[in-house]
């Protein structure tokens, strides 16, 4: 009989690569206990509102307005919404003639990316075009178009911060490149070794791989640290030498959780540095309104912009964006609103700054618990989470689990993972997963 299309060995072969740990294995043993009654607290993946945290009421409004206009016209409307929700609202509708169920230009509507543009100018200090700035439904479909952009066949290597978040993994197998790992050193919370990360591009190169980009996550996931000014100059400076594009994952910009290392953008640094640098160095970065204090996941708002591209390399890139016709408008509006929310002496201002204080002190909180508690446990060592939304702990395992896990056909941490989930119901990620050193 002949084998059809989609018969599992008729499909492309990339698909059959990917792994994707954060919904692997172990989420889909947590959904089967879930169905079964037993409470389930997902932690593999960051996803505040599933984990309990409350929506910013403001941003709620704007778009509870925009999804339904005709409340606009109800002359209660100034009963149940306040005026700057309801001016908001009718700005945005302003922007997207046909509303929120019209395709929008396929980068976003420009009065928003206008409004992105600003913000990237007063947190950077540096003016940014909107031209540059696409907004995507998340940042991960901003990461894969440039992925996909970038890599031309399988000798074309992308270099991943290890542990990596699995996106950039699956993502590289999809697209037919390679993975080009280098390790974080978590001795030194986390840091860049550039000796080390020099001798992985060495090797790569004498593989045949040309190694083309680097992806940077900071602050890290799911490593929780932020990365010095100094460490980011020494990454852009070798990415001048070694001719490399730079993709920033910023996303976690606004989970900080101590003073000491504040939150810096690779593209403030980048332009502080000044020529040949500034004006040298392709950089993409990344951000979106999952993370933060917002936590907005399933709106699946986000933007990239683009650095030192050449002018006929982004119309490219906009062809590709274009096969999409549009990213989701309700997550333009919340990036809007987001790069642009409530200021001192409007209505909602008060409100919008004290429920974002109450999230960011909450997490800052649970970052020192986690990390202490961790710590406390025997066999159990965990770097103090700097910021983003993860703790990344390195647990020893005694000789005995480790056999028994071989015993079960199961990579340890994996054993250990799953054994966890059926005693406690809390599903996380096994180390592996984020393809961690060996041991």
């Amino acid at each position: 009989m002949a084998r059809k299309p989609l018969d599992y060995d008729q499909l492309n072969e990339n698909v059959k690569k990917v792994q994707y740990a954060v919904r692997g294995e172990l989420y889909l043993r947590a959904s089967e206990l879930q169905k079964e009654g037993k409470k389930i607290i997902f932690t593999n993946v960051g996803n505040p509102h599933a984990l309990g945290q409350k929506p910013l009421t403001f941003p709620r409004q704007v778009v509870a307005l925009c999804q339904a206009p005709f409340l606009l016209d109800d002359p209660n409307v100034g009963l149940l919404f306040p005026a700057d929700a309801i001016a908001r609202a009718k700005h945005y509708l302003s922007l997207a003639p046909g509303g929120l169920g019209a395709y929008s230009d396929s980068r976003g509507i420009p009065g928003i990316r206008k409004e992105v543009a600003d913000f990237i100018q007063r947190r950077d200090g540096y003016p940014s075009d909107p031209e540059l700035i696409y907004l995507t439904d998340g940042a991960s479909k901003g990461v894969m178009q440039m992925l996909n952009a970038i890599i031309r066949n399988e000798r074309d290597g992308i270099l991943v911060p290890v542990p990596q978040y699995p996106l950039y993994s699956a993502a590289i197998s999809l697209f037919g490149g390679s993975l080009v790992p280098y390790y974080l050193e978590e001795e030194a919370n986390w840091g860049l070794d550039f000796v080390s990360i020099r001798q992985t591009v060495a090797e790569a190169r004498s593989k045949g791989i040309t190694v083309r980009a680097m992806v940077i996550i900071n602050p890290g996931n799911p490593t929780g640290q932020c990365l010095s000014e100094a460490n980011i100059k020494e990454l852009l400076q070798f990415c001048y030498h070694e001719n490399l594009a730079l993709l920033a994952d910023e996303v976690y910009q606004q989970n900080i959780y101590q003073d000491e290392r504040p939150f810096i953008s690779a593209r403030k640094v980048l332009f502080d540095m000044g020529p040949p640098l500034s004006r040298e160095v392709q950089l993409v970065s990344f951000h979106t309104v999952s993370k933060g204090f917002w936590g907005e996941c399933g709106q699946r708002g986000g933007y990239f912009e683009m650095t030192n591209l050449p002018p006929k390399t982004v119309d490219e890139i906009y062809k590709v964006a274009s096969i999409a016709l549009s990213p989701n408008v309700p997550g333009q509006i919340f990036m809007g609103v987001m790069v642009n929310p409530p200021k001192p002496g409007d209505i909602s201002y008060l409100k919008f700054a004290a429920e974002s204080k109450s999230i960011l002190e909450s997490m800052r909180r649970r970052a020192r618990m986690m990390t202490d508690g961790f710590n406390s446990c025997r066999n159990v060592v965990c770097n103090f989470t700097e910021g983003a939304m993860y703790s990344f702990p390195q647990i020893r395992l005694p000789p005995r689990a480790i056999e028994a896990a071989k015993r079960a056909g199961k990579v340890p941490d994996v054993f250990y993972c799953l054994k966890l989930l059926e005693a406690t119901g809390i599903s996380t990620v096994p180390g592996s997963g984020f393809g961690q050193k060996e041991g």
